[in-house]
């Protein structure tokens, strides 16, 4: 059904390939979406595509990630294809998400960003339940940025 979802939405999406360029273009989306760059920690990603007229945007990556947020204690898998519908501040309509409470796995449907309370970032499921999380704790930090973009080396 994912796959199907991105074929029907790849004409007139911008498509990138390529692990670095879709690293970089993914952490550009969400900074234009307004939501925290660390909200994705992909590894391997193969593809990522943005439809803009119908607010589409997907991420292929070569197989399932699983991540730990540290700073919230929680742990979220993602899928190789996750899918979502964006706009201001906002994820819906996704698949591909999932993150595990107690010892259950709970898919996510819905990410969004209270504009009457920036610093908080809210997860819904389908059921309409919903957990709400410091945005900060979905931040790149700076070090590790610098890192992957291999901005912190020294020429010596």
């Amino acid at each position: 059904m994912t796959s199907e979802l991105i074929e029907t939405h790849r004409e007139n999406a911008e498509v990138y390939q390529g692990d670095s360029v879709c690293k970089l273009k993914s952490r550009e989306l969400l900074s234009e979406l307004n939501l925290p760059r660390g909200l994705l920690p992909l590894d391997d990603v193969v593809e990522v595509g943005y439809n803009r007229p119908a607010g589409f945007v997907w991420v292929r990556q070569s197989k399932p990630k699983v991540h730990r947020f540290a700073a919230i204690s929680r742990t979220v898998s993602y899928d190789a294809e996750v899918t979502a519908f964006v706009g201001d501040r906002r994820m819906k309509r996704l698949t591909g998400i999932k993150s595990k409470e107690f010892l259950f796995w709970v898919t996510i449907s819905d990410i969004h960003i209270d504009q009457n309370d920036p610093a908080k970032i809210s997860f819904a499921n389908s059921t309409g339940l919903s957990r709400s999380f410091p945005v900060s704790a979905f931040e790149v930090e700076d070090e590790e940025e610098k890192e992957k973009d291999g901005e912190g080396r020294t020429d010596g």
